[in-house]
């Protein structure tokens, strides 16, 4: 089939997902138009501008890049082509106070050596055992989940086998799971971070998410000029592939004929007759009726309970002092439980904070200080009330307040941040992506149920499909990436355009 024959396409979002669908689409001659709301492609792959250049706003690291090499291959395109990309040797400094710092590398050894002058060689045989263990989950579940058009918890045992799943241990938590591993209280709250990766608690998230640290040990990875060029990247060849990108298109509502997917209209009254479409906004969007009645029972409605995290995060030029940075950082709270207990309840305020720092002007090996002010990103979880809660000028104050004094306890000031950071909170995300309330990760991964309960590429509606960090297989530029393929494969293989 040759370009600008077949079907007439469209993907609506120009998300990773909806670029990566795109790309898909278009490697088989399939005509595609995606149409973004916004003025510029990326989704969350944000970037703003700061008083220096410009910089990330929202992911700020690249993993399993293997897989954005095969969706730009069936393109006849590759990586090295577009972006410069390079490994991390030091993943992330950690700081519980101004004596208490861990560097976690890239290596395993290195990383036990590091964790047993901190907490000793106990430790450091535990956290090879939790290398060990995190690596055997992640090849368990990546052939008969990960890259499935769907969740589906039958398919996973014939793949893996219900003994292997077991062995998982998939009813216990993620916290609970940690303590076979570490003694140590610090070193839990560092490895039970991998949950706010996609945007879930370590108290009730499963113990299935210690494969987050699998794929951080297969490769971390700086994208040279920002995170953003991945999103540019893949715009531009789309377009250099005759692919009609669309911005400032918002899509209001999608039009059913027979029970199918015939049409979709925009903002300005226009309508475009389509075979198929992808939608990739947050799936709870289209069950609320954003766009439009007649689909919003397409997929299933998901209650405000459900919501992975949000975030209030400061961007900007500033000055920094005491503390070394490298360019990933984390800085600790002292109550991990009060912190997450406060979040659950819908308040960001009754617990100090974790902080995540990104400081993107420095790299992974100490080097002098950069000129200041420097680039910074800094976040702290929130509870994703963006849509039943107005963030004011006066809590945004407070809530910097709080982050500054988890800042300053191990050792970091940043110097006159209220004139030079701008704030990002849930109310703005959730303007951002409409219907999300501000949840940054789709729904949260409480309970062993919650990955199967996750959105599939198809919907209950012909004609639409899902992708996004809100459906399978979950949040991340990955796995946002192989939700657009997963669904343009399912779009062609309903079509007849594809084998199974």
């Amino acid at each position: 089939m040759g370009v600008g024959s077949g079907p007439q396409l469209a993907v609506v979002g120009a998300g990773i997902a909806g670029l990566c669908a795109a790309l898909e689409l278009n490697a088989l001659g399939c005509q595609v138009t995606v149409l973004e709301r916004a003025a510029q492609p990326g989704g969350k792959l944000r970037q703003l501008h700061s008083a220096t250049q410009p910089l990330d706003a929202g992911p700020t690291v690249l993993t399993l890049p293997g897989l954005f090499e095969s969706i730009l291959g069936s393109a006849g395109s590759s990586l090295e082509e577009h972006l410069v990309l390079r490994p991390l040797q030091l993943l992330a400094r950690h700081a519980w106070s101004r004596a208490e710092q861990l560097d976690l590398y890239a290596d395993i050894e290195r990383t036990a050596a590091a964790i047993e002058a901190f907490a000793g060689a106990r430790e450091a045989r535990g956290y090879r055992r939790f290398c060990r263990d995190s690596r055997r989950i992640y090849q368990t579940l990546e052939p008969g989940f990960l890259h499935r058009p769907a969740p589906r918890l039958g398919a996973l045992i014939a793949t893996a086998g219900l003994r292997n799943l077991w062995q998982l241990r998939p009813f216990s938590t993620l916290w609970q799971a940690l303590g076979d591993y570490f003694a140590d209280p610090r070193l839990r709250q560092l490895f039970g971070r991998y949950a706010t990766y996609c945007g879930s608690s370590p108290f009730r998230a499963p113990a299935t998410l210690m494969l987050v640290a699998h794929v951080e040990q297969a490769g971390v990875w700086q994208v040279e000029g920002g995170m953003y060029g991945i999103a540019r990247a893949l715009a531009a060849l789309l377009q250099a592939r005759g692919v009609q990108l669309r911005y400032n298109a918002h899509v209001r509502r999608l039009h059913l004929e027979r029970n199918r997917l015939h049409s979709l209209e925009l903002e300005n009254g226009e309508r475009l007759c389509v075979s198929a479409a992808i939608a990739t906004c947050d799936s709870a969007a289209l069950a609320a009726g954003l766009l439009g009645a007649e689909v919003a029972e397409a997929t299933a409605r998901r209650p405000p309970e459900q919501r992975s995290l949000s975030a209030i995060t400061w961007t900007g030029a500033v000055g920094t002092a005491g503390f070394e940075l490298m360019r990933h950082n984390v800085f600790f709270s002292a109550d991990y439980a009060a912190e997450f207990a406060a979040l659950a309840a819908g308040r960001c305020l009754d617990a100090q904070p974790t902080i995540y720092v990104c400081a993107q002007d420095r790299q992974d090996t100490a080097a002098p200080l950069p000129e200041q002010p420097e680039r910074i990103l800094c976040l702290r979880n929130a509870p994703a009330n963006g849509d039943l809660h107005c963030y004011g000028q006066e809590e945004i104050e407070l809530c910097l307040m709080q982050s500054l004094s988890t800042l300053e306890h191990c050792g970091l000031s940043l110097l006159n941040p209220q004139a030079q950071l701008q704030a990002t909170t849930p109310t703005d995300f959730n303007q951002l992506f409409p219907g999300s309330g501000g949840a940054l990760y789709g729904p949260a991964t409480h309970g062993w149920r919650a990955s199967f309960q996750r959105p599939g590429a198809r919907t209950r509606t012909p004609g639409l499909y899902l992708a996004g960090g809100s459906t399978h297989p979950g949040a991340g530029l990955p796995m946002a990436a192989l939700s657009g393929r997963n669904a343009a494969r399912c779009l062609l293989q309903d079509l007849g355009l594809m084998r199974r």
